[in-house]
């Protein structure tokens, strides 16, 4: 087991002068660089007296400096709290105050959003959050984040740093994820490092990473997609990230043309716009070259199978099916490489090494193969809990470390799982159960359906209608 930061200077010893960020703007940082701007930050981070387990805010989109916070939080042993750059002020300040943050990373502005005065609105209102340290202009009692690094270049020894650094276990508490939920408040579910550490490296050994790779980063960081599977993803094999701030599929496609982008992340949607640009650009006679793309990852939502076969065949990138929630760290079941385009659309494949998966009936009893009932999990993935929600924790993980999804799915005779629906989202139609879930897979088989989405509405006669 390893710490984040292990991992990362382990990475730095093997591949010093390689390149660990491309940034589109113009910026690239070796992963020489990379570690040392997370050491000077680490340092600045112990000069503002941020202690062991400590909660520190991160609101920003997909910035260089996202991924220095993150690598120099964990190296102090402090916890990451990462925000959707989309909050609005009273969603920031439920998070703030509820993860007892004492510090707050942020941009000044993002996306038309000031978030400054948001900052300035809601801080008054959280006696425990201290700093303040803006990427951008700063007002008032704030902090410049190229201010910070230099206070840690200036004032702090390497001895200190290491002894603190020393202290952290792969087992310490590293981020707290807020989960949207469909009821209450936001729950935070805590991970480790070795949760993120070993999932990550599990999901890259899918897709045979190697520091040869370049990831096109255009999942957002603060989801498990982008700092997980992207970020401790490629660090962990010497690769390169090629951070977007906002999707957008030609200049995705640029992208990859420009830094020669092997490895492709994304939901669905993001895939079916891609894939609809290249095929304008190669009728126009101007077609993207993507020969460097091989492989990438699918998840969020079902694949409609002829946008699966057009990313194989036309895009030539050999994408896997990815499946989990951010309670599981977050993925639980993957393809494989030599696995069917009929596989990768009808089902989310099988679980990863070390994780055990159950299909399971209302009493949380194992099913036999190819029954229906709630998907679980058990293994070095499971999350640490929910932040001070112990009884959410009792529910969400049983006595034996099963971890409870609320998915519905069957598992067949080699071990792939699909999908059926979520629990809760069950619909009672003339007495027969109906999944949402299996009526829009069946929608999403027409080649003309890009998008879809079934709920349930009362009537009279049926009870409820889809």
């Amino acid at each position: 087991m390893r710490t984040l930061s292990q991992v990362l200077r382990e990475t730095t010893e093997m591949f010093p002068e390689r390149p660990s960020i491309y940034d589109p703007d113009g910026r690239t940082l070796t992963y020489r660089e990379l570690d040392g701007q997370v050491d000077q930050l680490a340092r600045g981070l112990l000069d503002l007296g941020v202690g062991k387990g400590d909660k520190v805010g991160l609101w920003m989109p997909n910035l260089p400096e996202w991924v220095v916070v993150y690598y120099a939080v964990a190296r102090v042993g402090a916890v990451v709290v990462p925000m959707n750059t989309r909050y609005k002020a009273h969603e920031v300040e439920y998070i703030l105050d509820n993860s007892e943050a004492t510090t707050l990373f942020a941009v000044d502005a993002f996306a038309g959003i000031d978030y400054l005065s948001m900052i300035e609105g809601i801080r008054g209102r959280l006696p425990r959050l201290e700093h303040v340290v803006i990427v951008g202009g700063v007002r008032g009692e704030m902090h410049r984040y190229d201010d910070l690094l230099r206070r840690g270049a200036d004032r702090l020894t390497d001895s200190m740093l290491a002894e603190r650094e020393a202290s952290c276990e792969p087992t310490d508490n590293v981020f707290i994820l807020y989960t949207s939920g469909t009821t209450g408040n936001p729950k935070g579910a805590m991970l480790s490092h070795h949760n993120i550490a070993q999932n990550a490296k599990q999901v890259t050994e899918v897709l045979r990473a190697s520091e040869a790779d370049v990831f096109l980063l255009a999942v957002p960081f603060f989801h498990c997609f982008g700092c997980v599977m992207g970020i401790a993803g490629a660090i962990t094999w010497g690769g390169a990230m090629v951070p977007m701030q906002i999707f957008k599929p030609v200049e995705a496609l640029e992208l990859i043309e420009r830094f020669g982008v092997s490895v492709l992340y994304g939901v669905p949607t993001m895939f079916v716009l891609e894939l609809e640009e290249y095929r304008k650009g190669k009728a126009d006679g101007s077609p993207y070259q993507l020969k460097t793309l091989r492989t990438g990852i699918m998840a969020g939502a079902p694949c409609p199978v002829e946008v699966m076969k057009g990313t194989m065949e036309e895009m030539h990138c050999n994408v896997s099916i990815a499946y989990g929630l951010t309670e599981a760290s977050p993925v639980i079941t993957m393809t494989r490489f030599d696995d069917s385009i009929r596989r990768r659309v009808e089902t989310v494949g099988r679980a990863l090494e070390g994780i055990e998966v159950k299909i399971a009936d209302d009493d949380r009893k194992a099913l036999p193969t190819g029954e229906m009932g709630e998907l679980a999990c058990r293994g070095y993935n499971v999350m640490m809990g929910y932040y001070k929600m112990p009884d959410k924790t009792a529910e969400a993980i049983d006595e034996e470390g099963w971890l409870y999804s609320g998915d519905l799915a069957t598992m067949d005779e080699d071990g792939y799982i699909q999908i059926v629906g979520r629990k809760k989202d069950m619909l009672i139609c003339g007495g027969f159960n109906v999944y949402p879930a299996e009526i829009e897979e069946y929608l999403f088989t027409h080649p003309k359906v890009q998008n879809v989405s079934v709920i349930g509405v009362p009537d009279a006669v049926m009870g409820e209608v889809a």
